[in-house]
């Protein structure tokens, strides 16, 4: 009976998750596809053609507001720095009543392109020199679902130690706590102790951080509707950043050993040590950037997987497409929930491997050679 229960409570979950996705869409389907009267009388495009790619890069890209159906969005302020000084106004001045982008004069007259904020001149083109000058440090999707996460991690994990302030370390977990326990025994047991040996609880709290922040990222970006949807872990900078911080423990900590191994190996004749020098500070660089690749490329590639499947519907326009469309788009939803974990786990792992890489001692001799 409780499988029964199971079943049909994933299936309507899904359902939800298909309609959402549909919604969104529609919406932007009409959005990038909105045309004048006159276009449409001139028949240069047809009404209710659904442009698949603008959908899937509006979808993956940051925005300055959060769609939440049909027209409905929750509008974030704007702040823009330019040499006049900051300017502060809601992302709802960006668009018409029509919910096309529109210009909105204030220190200069700024119109949203491709998620850019550009500044326009008098005769509708972009001021190009003037719009690199305009510095955008707007409250945007992404830093909204950043502070939902950073607000869930701090409700689960106060929780937590709430009830272990309670009951201690000797009774059985229980609620939220027995979920949560296992998952950190995990990291401490499969990621701190065999990378980082006596060291481990020195960075488990790093470890355990930039995992659940991942983490919860990544789910919350498979959930179609508010407060998921946002790629955060889809966006560069974000990858960018968290590898940022790995890079910074990784090089602070490093022993004499680490930067002797770089810069000067030993057991090699003198033209290797040379000639290996410049490889080995390229591959300090490279390893934060193979983190942040790593993470967004799959991330994305997740989101524009199940977006496209979506699309077959309105490609072929018709819902015998669904038949196909939907189970797929389930099988990969189901398989992306599985890719979000891993992913944390390989960046907090591959963390744990490069800071225990600098902080290891090497005791060998010198190869005579």
């Amino acid at each position: 009976m409780s499988s029964k229960c199971l079943k049909s409570l994933l299936v309507a979950a899904f359902s939800i998750c298909i309609a959402f996705y549909y919604n969104a869409s529609v919406a932007q389907g009409a959005a990038n596809n909105g045309v004048t009267e006159q276009q449409h009388n001139a028949g240069q495009k047809e009404e209710g053609d659904f442009d698949v790619a603008g959908t899937i890069l509006d979808h993956i890209r940051d925005h300055h507001s959060w769609h939440l159906w049909g027209h409905t969005a929750i509008h974030l302020p704007v702040i823009l720095k330019t040499d006049k000084g900051f300017e502060v106004f809601s992302s709802s001045k960006l668009s018409d009543e029509h919910h096309q982008p529109a210009v909105y004069n204030g220190n200069y007259p700024y119109k949203l392109m491709e998620g850019k904020i550009k500044i326009m001149n008098a005769d509708g083109s972009v001021n190009a020199e003037a719009s690199k000058k305009v510095f955008d440090i707007s409250i945007t999707k992404n830093v909204v679902s950043m502070f939902i996460t950073v607000f869930l991690l701090i409700i689960i994990f106060l929780g937590v130690a709430r009830a272990y302030t309670k009951t201690g370390v000797t009774s059985a977990p229980k609620g939220f706590q027995s979920f949560i326990e296992p998952v950190i025994i995990f990291i401490r047991d499969e990621v701190g102790k065999p990378y980082l040996g006596h060291h481990a609880p020195r960075f488990m709290p790093f470890l355990l951080t930039i995992f659940f922040f991942i983490w919860i990222n990544n789910l919350l970006g498979l959930v179609p509707f508010f407060p998921g949807g946002a790629n955060l872990s889809g966006n560069i900078a974000f990858t960018f950043t968290l590898a940022l911080f790995t890079f910074v423990i990784v090089n602070v900590n490093g022993k004499k050993d680490y930067w002797k191994h770089i810069f000067w190996m030993p057991g090699l004749p003198t033209p290797m040590k040379i000639f290996l020098m410049p490889i080995e500070l390229l591959g300090v660089f490279i390893k934060p950037i193979s983190l942040t690749i790593r993470l967004f490329a799959n991330i994305t590639a997740g989101h524009i997987l199940v977006l496209s499947l979506v699309s077959l519907i309105f490609i072929f326009k018709a819902v015998a497409a669904s038949a196909m469309a939907v189970p797929f788009t389930v099988f990969i939803s189901v398989i992306e929930l599985l890719v979000g974990f891993i992913q944390a786990f390989i960046f907090a792992m591959l963390s744990a491997l490069y800071i225990g890489m600098a902080i290891e001692e090497h005791h060998e001799q010198d190869l005579v050679l």
